[in-house]
């Protein structure tokens, strides 16, 4: 469960969406939620690999490791 406050703005805003869509605004409050700690799980899981970058191959190196024609 959890509870929280909006601005008078932005709880308008919500409202007007659910009306237009015919779904709640506890709906749409959740799906942004869902959606924004999906964008930042993401933002973490890139910040985690480019601080142990892989390894670093030469355009050569490529051809020659996916056996392609030089």
């Amino acid at each position: 469960m959890l509870a929280i406050r909006l601005d008078a703005k932005t709880e308008e805003r919500l409202e007007r969406l659910a009306r237009k869509t015919g779904r709640s605004k506890t709906f749409h409050a959740r799906e942004a939620i869902i959606e924004h700690l999906e964008e930042m799980e993401d933002i973490e899981l890139a910040a985690k690999r480019l601080g142990r970058p892989g390894k670093t191959l030469s355009p050569e190196q490529v051809k020659r490791e996916l056996d392609l024609q030089v």
